[in-house]
């Protein structure tokens, strides 16, 4: 559900930035609709990879997928390296910030997966003790 609900956050900011390129504060003027509808197709690509693996039974390795492809929802904070958040309009801002927590929390459950499992097979048996006698 969070991987379908950050998808949802990306495609919106992804289409109004397309969409409204134009009017996005300073933004490179070689940068096309075309090429941000392209640039969320490969971004895209990353959480499909995921769901691939999930559906394949890898659950870790597809919860590593989704923890990448959540953590690309922070390049949405680019627009604010090239102008304030004042010089953005409400659905700018809002777009963006969606893409931005939606993101972030896929990408923090990806990683507690990922930890958790990890920390599980490191995790000595209970069932022995340090002698290795059992008792």
């Amino acid at each position: 559900m969070l991987a379908l609900l950050y998808t949802v956050a990306s495609l919106i900011h992804f289409t109004h930035n397309a969409e409204y390129i134009a009017f996005y504060p300073n933004m490179p003027a070689w940068i096309t609709r075309e090429q941000v509808y392209l640039a969320w197709l490969c971004v895209a690509a990353i959480g499909a990879v995921g769901v691939g693996f999930a559906l394949a039974g890898w659950r870790t390795v597809a919860a590593a997928f989704l923890a990448a492809y959540g953590a690309m929802g922070l390049d949405g904070l680019g627009h604010y390296a090239l102008a304030l958040c004042t010089e953005h309009t409400l659905a700018m801002n809002l777009s963006i910030g969606f893409e931005v927590v939606a993101g972030v929390v896929l990408a923090g459950a990806g990683v507690w997966f990922v930890m958790r499992r990890v920390a599980s097979r490191l995790r000595p048996h209970a069932t022995a003790d340090a002698s290795g006698t059992g008792d």
